[in-house]
């Protein structure tokens, strides 16, 4: 039979807004990590008790400590407490974690979430061109965006360069009135929300304005050369072949090129290869260039995105051991 135990420690400094903050509205933060951690958390003012399996005490304690030091400083909610819960895993609570990257911009300091993220930072800052492969809610493109914002801001480049292919994602969209860059608008929204959040909306248009910031469909960088620039291709699931081609021979002086996307989700005609599996293929083993490969596990988004993404892979590999059969 386990034995269970309880340990008893006091939150310090002592401010009530900071103590509602942490626990939420009804305690929900505090029921949320208590689901998560599989412990039990009681407190009366800032005196706090836990009780659960020994290995979990010690190390739920230091995480409501990090978390209270966290509500002393900024507001706190479900997702940012799902979120941290997320950086320390689902069964075992690290407080510190030694491959935590930072990317520090103007407005805001972004935080990487497991080994994944940080290698893929690691590798975004040591390579000048990058692959960001695997499933939605992984983080690949936010963190690409922070790390153009970052270099732009320390003057590593001289412009950001949004770019995808124009392909449906299995809905017929139908006619786009307005300029170029209203046509593209609907496709790199995630990258442009990503923007907002760093740089601010008035800040992102005015960069539009003097072309710092670029929008482009990929079929418009044939011919160019480009030269300091940090270049984000998204959806690169959806490139040809040969567009992954052009694209990666136009990339000049001083630029660094960061490729996301994810090769369960394409939605080129089924008889098309996918330029981004092709290119997996072809530059495998050649020196300088990063690859960084997303599993379900690494999403950061809501818990059941998570599982979702997993089911999914299940089912994929029983379709394909099937027909292999």
């Amino acid at each position: 039979m386990t034995t269970l135990h309880t340990i008893q420690f006091q939150l310090s400094p002592e401010q009530n807004d900071a103590l509602v903050n942490l626990c939420g509205w009804q305690s929900e933060h505090i029921a949320q990590v208590e689901l998560r951690l599989g412990v039990e958390i009681n407190h009366l003012g800032f005196k706090f008790s836990v009780t659960g399996l020994p290995e979990r005490l010690v190390k739920t304690e230091s995480f409501l400590r990090d978390l209270y030091a966290q509500a002393l400083k900024e507001p706190l909610d479900p997702e940012k407490i799902h979120m941290a819960l997320q950086s320390v895993g689902y069964d075992e609570v690290k407080t510190v974690d030694d491959s935590e990257v930072l990317i520090k911009t103007r407005k805001k300091t972004i935080k990487t979430r497991n080994p994944n993220q940080s290698n893929y930072i690691k590798s975004i800052q040591q390579y000048d061109v990058n692959f960001g492969i695997g499933p939605a809610g992984t983080g690949k493109t936010y963190l690409a965006v922070a790390a153009a914002v970052e270099a732009l801001e320390r003057e590593d480049v001289r412009r950001i360069i949004l770019t995808r292919p124009a392909v449906e994602a299995g809905e017929k969209l139908g006619f786009l009135p307005g300029d170029l860059n209203q046509k593209v608008d609907p496709y790199l929204r995630p990258l442009f929300d990503a923007l907002f959040e760093m740089l601010g909306f008035e800040q992102v248009e005015r960069m539009i304005e003097r072309h710092i910031i670029e929008i482009a469909p990929l079929a418009f960088m044939r011919g160019r050369t480009l030269n300091e620039a940090f270049i984000i291709l998204d959806e690169a699931q959806n490139t040809t072949t040969e567009q992954m081609k052009m694209f990666l021979t136009r990339i000049g002086f001083g630029s660094k090129a960061v490729i996301t996307g994810d090769i369960t989700q394409c939605d080129l005609p089924k008889s098309q290869k996918s330029g981004l599996r092709h290119v997996i293929e072809v530059l495998d083993g050649v020196p300088e260039i990063g690859f960084t490969f997303y599993q379900s596990k690494d999403v950061v988004r809501h818990t059941l995105v998570q599982k979702i993404v997993q089911a999914y892979d299940v089912f994929d590999r029983r379709q394909s051991e099937g027909a292999a059969g």
